[in-house]
């Protein structure tokens, strides 16, 4: 398996490497937010959903395991969470190179993957390399040829490096264990003007019937994205349960 993992990466790399970084001058970078210290803080007194490790206020909460993977493909998902409506929203192209981090089991992957088609790709990232076998096998069955699985760690995704032309993260980010560390690497894999994208249950809206810890804010996720060489751009609320926040790299 580990083999079948480091070949994906290497072929995916050759094939992403037109793709060159695009230089920014030593002397005109944006700037951003200074780097918190301490970047975390840690308490023993938490709530019981979340890890006791704080990010600029906000406890990040537990990961989600593969055991519970038939949960990202419920049949309700389409009428919850109106997934057709969001990729519709994401207005991907074809040709372009998207990561779908934190894919699970790839039920947003493989509605992306036709979008962007032909000469595109969908890089369905996943630090659970049993998540990635079910990406795997589904992309399989359904006959998806342009999804590739990347096994990424707690603080890097391993993104080819200023090759990526959107980051999509749906109900994901708040269980990073180090955001910090993955947004900086996130920033590293997406080209200039390449965007990212949150979907996140909407922390302002008590009617959502999520966990609180699994919901984020409107500011509290441009609060933590300003840390970055990254520019909002919109924030939409018009699916039923989440927010689609988007930001440009610099």
């Amino acid at each position: 398996m580990k083999l079948f993992f480091t070949l994906t990466l290497l072929s995916l790399v050759a094939t992403l490497r037109g793709a060159e970084p695009t230089a920014i001058a030593t002397n005109n970078r944006p700037s951003v937010a200074t780097k918190p210290e301490p970047l975390y803080e840690y308490k023993e007194v938490h709530d019981r959903d979340g890890i006791g490790k704080f990010y600029l206020g906000r406890e990040i909460a537990h990961v989600m395991g593969h055991q519970a993977a038939d949960w990202l493909e419920r049949s309700e998902r389409e009428e919850e969470e109106q997934t057709t409506k969001l990729v519709e929203m994401l207005q991907v192209k074809s040709g372009e190179i998207v990561a779908d981090i934190g894919a699970g089991t790839g039920y947003l992957a493989r509605r992306l993957a036709p979008r962007v088609s032909p000469g595109g790709r969908v890089l369905g990232v996943d630090i659970q390399p049993e998540m990635l076998e079910i990406l795997t096998g589904k992309s399989k069955t359904a006959g998806i040829t342009n999804i590739s699985p990347v096994l990424g760690t707690i603080t890097n995704p391993n993104l080819p490096a200023a090759s990526i032309d959107l980051i999509i993260m749906v109900d994901v980010y708040h269980e990073f264990s180090h955001p910090y560390e993955m947004t900086e690497a996130m920033c590293r894999g997406l080209k200039v003007g390449g965007r990212i994208a949150f979907v996140e249950f909407r922390k302002e809206d008590p009617g959502v019937p999520i966990k609180l810890l699994h919901k984020m804010s409107d500011t509290q996720v441009r609060k933590e994205m300003s840390m970055h060489p990254l520019e909002w751009v919109e924030t939409r609320s018009d699916l039923p349960w989440q927010h689609l926040i988007v930001f440009k790299k610099k």
